[in-house]
């Protein structure tokens, strides 16, 4: 006589295997869905290698940010233009972006090396910012008391200082404290402009995880960890940053195409980057050419342009898969 199986009974071959999913997972599964997000992924990606193998790409070109031949190449009864390419010649594949005014420089080996700069100090920028904003973050929030009290006094102070009227102040005299000394000039201004613009960007970091921390820090986990033993910059940065990862993503992500807006616009102003290439540098020099050569002008606009759009867009597709409500 057969045995027949029971009715809850079930083979472990038929057993559905049930496997959690992290936050962060199920974000990253919206994000790979979001077609206009790896759109903008896709575009960041090629900026950052451009950033990256700038050297490398200018070599295959065959170009250089060495001033050319202005006697030889500029037709100064034309107002300096390049008897070559635009704006009044056709395509040179010498120069594919063609030559600046007055100097000769090819223009996309500036355009490349201009993209370096601005990736590189937008970069270093946002991590040292969001660095500085976690830890005072977190502090402020866990710890409380006294040292919260002071800690939001100095982001409000900050918060209220005038970025653009201190970048004109501050960044000259960081400089100029090393123009007399052309070897570390260049890295200077690098670092002076890295330095304004985290020290003014890391205000929202701060008030943010601030935030989150006072939500976290009733939670059960966070009193068993207290209970325990556990010190407390164990528990803040084994136990509550875990759980802080999703905002902070999300802030570092719409912080990062403000510094290259931001680079860019000091570059402009005179108070960025002189010593090297820069796009804003370019557009400074470019805007007086703009009626006879508009070309020069547009290539490093739409780069920043085409660069800060994907960054934005990229940042609120991020937003809108760590927390859904948002989504519009």
């Amino acid at each position: 006589m057969s045995e027949e199986a029971l009715p809850g009974d079930e083979a472990p071959a038929t057993k559905r295997q049930v496997s959690g999913k992290s936050p962060l997972r199920i974000a990253a599964g919206r994000l790979r869905q979001d077609k206009v997000a790896m759109v903008c992924l896709t575009i960041v990606v090629i900026f950052g290698l451009i950033a990256i193998f700038a050297g490398t790409i200018a070599g295959w070109f065959n170009v250089t940010t060495t001033p050319g031949n202005p006697a030889e190449d500029l037709n100064y009864l034309n107002g300096g233009m390049p008897y070559k390419g635009p704006p009044n010649g056709s395509f040179d594949p010498d120069h594919p972006f063609g030559i600046a005014p007055k100097t000769a420089t090819d223009n996309l080996a500036t355009w490349l090396y201009g993209c370096r700069t601005s990736m590189m100090i937008a970069t270093s920028a946002t991590i040292l910012a969001s660095l500085l904003g976690i830890v005072l973050g977190l502090v402020a929030g866990f710890v409380g008391g006294i040292v919260d009290k002071i800690i939001s006094f100095v982001t409000d102070l900050f918060l209220t200082l005038p970025f653009l009227l201190m970048a004109l102040v501050i960044a000259p005299i960081l400089s100029e404290r090393f123009a007399l000394k052309p070897d570390t000039y260049k890295q200077m201004q690098l670092l002076s402009l890295i330095v304004i613009l985290a020290g003014f960007g890391w205000m929202g970091v701060a008030r943010l995880v601030r935030g989150e921390v006072l939500s976290l820090r009733e939670r059960e986990f966070i009193l068993s960890s207290q209970v325990i033993g556990m010190s407390t910059p164990r528990i803040m940065f084994k136990e509550l940053l875990p759980n802080l990862v999703a905002p902070i993503v999300v802030a570092i992500s719409l912080m990062l195409p403000a510094f290259i807006a931001a680079e860019a616009g000091l570059a402009y102003l005179g108070v960025g980057i002189t010593q090297g290439s820069s796009w804003g540098q370019t557009i400074l020099q470019a805007s007086s050419y703009f009626e006879h050569y508009p070309l020069y002008l547009w290539e490093p606009l739409l780069g920043i342009v085409v660069l800060v759009l994907a960054l934005n867009l990229l940042g609120d597709a991020i937003r809108d898969a760590v927390d859904p409500k948002t989504r519009r």
